[in-house]
């Protein structure tokens, strides 16, 4: 006899800065965790499991993404969404629910992703901009890494953006958007007179990438390589290692797109 089984997909948007990034881990604060509390409470007696479209790391926030909902053996109660909802911590937000079959596969399926970097300098900031933007306390030359954004755009060996690659890893991949733009996404009387986000659009990411080319581009823009290092290093046979890592703060997954019809 088939199990039952029935299937729903979330749209999500959280705060990351208090959160050990979204995969459950032993001893730390997640947002899987508290996701899965809260079904544990809502729905006691409903065994449930969820699986994200993508998993983001400590600190990192998310403006628009999605979990798989799976719900074993039983169907959800009419009132589920809005009791989860206000159950959920304040930095964690349902926005909508869908009910799906299980020909989907939220892993699989096609997307886009856009991922956001805000950053701003050279003055000190509000320090309540720290979840939002990261400030880089040197004079950047931002014309040179706008110019520098562009280059990561198309199809590209990111050997060298890829965190710890082992040799099965896939390196190739291919962005189809990458600039430096004025901030005009947020605002807040808080927040600096400038400051300016990196956008970067593609179907996926290795683990880490966003935050290595933020660290190419801010080293770009300290004077501490030059234009020609960026372009070394998106020759994946060069497989440069890159130190410096941009902290997590600054970045957030904007939107997640499915690019085709479920």
């Amino acid at each position: 006899m088939k199990r039952l089984m029935n299937y729903y997909l979330i749209e999500l948007q959280y705060l990351g800065f208090r959160y050990h990034g979204w995969q459950k881990q032993p001893k730390v604060k997640t947002v899987e965790n508290q996701i899965q509390k809260t079904l544990g409470f809502v729905l006691p007696n409903i065994r449930t499991k969820v699986i994200a479209a993508g998993r983001t790391d400590a600190m990192v926030s998310v403006h628009k993404t999605y979990v798989e909902l799976f719900v074993y053996e039983a169907d959800l109660p009419q009132d589920f969404f809005e009791l989860f909802n206000y159950n959920l911590p304040s930095d964690i937000r349902a926005v909508s629910i869908k009910k799906i079959d299980e020909k989907f596969n939220i892993i699989q399926h096609p997307k886009q992703k856009e991922y956001l970097y805000f950053f701003t300098f050279p003055e000190k900031i509000h320090p309540f901009c720290a979840p939002f933007i990261t400030l880089i306390q040197d004079d950047l030359n931002l014309e040179l890494m706008q110019e520098a954004a562009r280059l990561f755009e198309g199809e590209h060996d990111f050997y060298s953006y890829a965190f710890r690659p082992k040799p099965t890893t896939q390196t190739l991949g291919n962005i189809t958007y990458c600039r430096i733009e004025p901030n005009t996404i947020y605002t807040a009387n808080f927040f600096p007179e400038k400051s300016y986000v990196l956008r970067v659009k593609s179907s996926g990411f290795k683990r880490n990438q966003i935050r290595l080319m933020m660290g190419v581009l801010i080293n770009l823009g300290k004077g501490k390589i030059d234009l020609n290092f960026v372009k070394q290093s998106l020759d994946g046979s060069k497989k440069i290692k890159l130190e410096y890592i941009a902290p997590a703060s600054g970045l957030q997954l904007y939107d997640v797109h499915f690019t085709q019809n479920f």
